[in-house]
């Protein structure tokens, strides 16, 4: 028998929404409104002198090579970061729902690095990787690889991208470890006994079952790649060498903070956020189609 809330007083429930309603209209769309009217002016850097261009910014941004080399860049970027951090991460899960003793422990250990902030956890992959001081530098130095982000762009590519992706493989842990331990274990039980291998079991059994957490941690793990790891590449690369690992939201940040061209660099943040939610229509529509909710 369905149990339904009801509030003595009928404003009650608006008071209580208000507050979230307040911080999403003045963190999200307030910001998200400002951003588009500055796209479409053209303003000097001090903001004294503001012109209404229209579309003009749009239309320079996609005449740029440059910046349509960053959304390649951006793509390659967010694709690699994504499937790093959550392979990994549910062959760890796996592993970690199969401890008997001591799993609380493995599990805490495990999502120690979530705690570590982006940029922090740029700085301690620059350190590793350092060609100069740097352990696992002197490592590939030794089985002849020349390591060096501070002046190839692939290998600073790959080193941002190895500092994104360990940051987020904690938080896929800890959903995908939820996700094994809320799988009935009859079902697993009576796979074993019709003589279905360890295996079979996982790709018949426990991954379809694990598609509703996966979807999510897909969605999240694009906007963590195209958003949250601006802290990794300004500690490790900034940008750089040159503009290899120089990312749209990195972009955004350079062109307005740096280059002051604060019209482009808003209608590069509405670009951003447009891609952004094409990708996760996208996903909705045609992946979720695939997921199979118990």
């Amino acid at each position: 028998m369905e149990r339904r809330v009801i509030f003595p007083h009928q404003g009650l429930p608006y008071l209580l929404l208000l507050p979230q309603v307040v911080v999403t209209l003045v963190f999200f769309f307030w910001p998200g409104a400002q951003a588009l009217l500055m796209s479409l002016q053209m303003q000097d850097p001090f903001g004294q002198q503001v012109s209404f261009v229209g579309l003009e910014n749009f239309v320079t941004l996609f005449q740029d090579p440059a910046y349509l080399d960053a959304i390649w860049r951006t793509l390659y970027f967010s694709t690699a970061v994504t499937l790093l951090a959550m392979v990994p991460a549910l062959w760890l899960a796996v592993m970690a729902d199969r401890v008997v003793r001591g799993g609380t422990a493995y599990t805490t250990a495990m999502l120690i690095p979530y705690a570590i902030a982006p940029a922090v956890a740029g700085v301690l992959w620059l350190f590793m990787f350092n060609p100069s001081i740097g352990v696992l530098a002197w490592w590939l130095k030794a089985l002849g690889v020349d390591w060096n982000p501070t002046l190839d762009g692939s290998d600073a590519m790959w080193l941002v991208i190895l500092a994104s992706a360990w940051k987020q493989v904690a938080y896929n842990f800890l959903f995908f470890l939820a996700g094994l331990q809320a799988i009935p274990k009859s079902l697993l039980e009576a796979a074993a006994i019709d003589g279905a291998r360890a295996m079979r079991r996982f790709w018949t059994i426990i991954f379809p079952l694990l598609s509703p957490t996966t979807f999510f941690l897909l969605v999240v793990n694009l906007v963590y790649a195209f958003f949250d790891t601006f802290g990794v590449i300004h500690a490790v690369t900034q940008g750089g060498p040159a503009v290899a690992t120089e990312t749209l939201v990195y972009k955004v940040y350079k062109d307005g903070v740096h280059n002051l061209d604060l019209g482009g660099s808003a209608a590069q943040s509405v670009v951003l956020m447009t891609i952004v939610i094409l990708l996760t229509v996208i996903q909705f529509k045609f992946i979720e189609r695939r997921v199979h909710y118990a």
